[in-house]
C-alpha cells in the first residue's frame, strides 16, 4: 500500500524484532529499505509454514521477538500466518497486534454500501466449479459481501458474482486503495462484470458487494399471532412482555399485532 500508511509504531517494532517474516521478502525488503530498518527478514508461505512454524516457536522460546508482516493490508486475511498464530496461542506465546491498513475494512468504509453487518470472503476459488459453490453459500447471506479478486480472473469472477449472488446487487469495485491511483467503479454486479469485459486489470480489487433486496414477509395470520402470544407467554413472559416478544418474532409492530388480536377476538 501506501508508504505512508506504515505507522511509527509500526516502524519501531520492525527495527526491534530479530526477524521480520513475510510471504514475499522481496516487497518486504522496499518497505525495510525505505525506512533503513536492517533487520533479517524470513520467508513465512503456504508452502513452508508447515515446516518453519517449529522453528519460530524455538526462537520464540529463546526469549526473541518475530514480526509477522503481510504484503499489503493486514497479516492472515491474504497472506499465511494462521498456523503460526495459532499455534504461539496454543504454547502461551504472547501475540501483540500492530494495526494497520486493512483492504477489507477500507473499502467497506468508502463503498457508500451499508456496512454492518458485514461478511469476509477473502479470495474466490481458482476452479470455477469451487468458485461457484462459495458463491451460492455466500448468497444466502442476507447481508453486505467483502471479496479479494484476482487481475487475472477479474472479469471471470465478476460475471461469477453476477451468476450466482445477483445481477442486480449493487457493488462497488475498489483498486490501489490509499494509493496516489485508488479508484472506485460503482453499479450492479451485471455492469461491473461487463465493465471489466474491456478493462485491463492492474492490481488487485476489493469488491463490496451490497446486501439483496428484501422480499417482504407476507402478513402473518390471525392464528399465527395468537400462537405466538401464547409460546411468549408460556416462558413466563407477562402479557405485555408476551406481546413484545411475539411482535418481534414476527416482524410486526405491537400495534400490527394487537390489532390482528382484536380482530380475531371480533369473530
Amino acid at each position: 500500500g501506501n508508504l505512508a500508511d506504515l505507522s511509527p509504531r509500526a516502524r519501531v517494532v520492525l527495527g526491534e524484532v530479530r526477524w521480520v517474516l513475510a510471504e514475499d521478502t522481496r516487497r518486504v525488503r522496499k518497505l525495510l529499505n525505505h525506512f533503513e530498518i536492517h533487520t533479517t527478514v524470513r520467508s513465512l508461505h503456504e508452502h513452508n509454514e508447515v515446516r518453519e512454524v517449529p522453528r519460530l516457536l524455538a526462537e520464540l522460546a529463546t526469549g526473541s521477538d518475530l514480526a509477522l508482516v503481510s504484503d499489503a493490508g493486514t497479516p492472515l486475511l491474504a497472506d499465511p500466518g494462521y498456523r503460526l498464530v495459532r499455534a504461539c496461542r496454543e504454547r502461551g506465546c504472547q501475540v501483540l497486534t500492530v494495526p494497520g491498513p486493512s483492504a477489507a475494512t477500507a473499502a467497506l468504509a468508502v463503498s457508500g454500501l451499508p456496512p454492518i453487518p458485514f461478511t469476509f470472503g477473502g479470495f474466490l476459488p481458482a476452479k470455477g466449479g469451487a468458485r461457484g459453490n462459495a458463491l451460492d453459500e455466500l448468497a444466502s447471506l442476507p447481508h453486505t459481501l467483502v471479496l479479494f479478486l484476482s487481475p487475472h480472473r477479474l472479469a471471470l469472477e465478476l460475471s461469477a458474482c453476477a451468476a450466482h449472488l445477483g445481477r442486480a446487487r449493487e457493488a462497488a469495485l475498489l483498486a490501489e486503495l490509499t494509493k496516489v491511483h485508488e479508484r472506485c467503479v460503482r453499479g450492479t454486479l451485471a455492469e461491473l462484470a461487463v465493465w471489466a469485459a474491456g478493462a485491463q486489470p492492474l492490481g488487485e480489487y476489493t469488491l463490496v458487494v451490497g446486501p439483496p433486496e428484501a422480499v417482504p414477509l407476507p402478513p402473518p395470520s390471525r392464528e399465527t399471532a395468537r400462537v405466538a402470544v401464547d409460546e411468549a407467554s408460556a416462558r413466563g413472559l407477562d402479557r405485555a412482555g408476551a406481546l413484545r416478544e411475539a411482535a418481534r418474532t414476527l416482524r410486526i409492530t405491537r400495534k400490527e399485532l394487537y390489532t390482528l388480536l382484536m380482530r380475531r377476538d371480533e369473530r
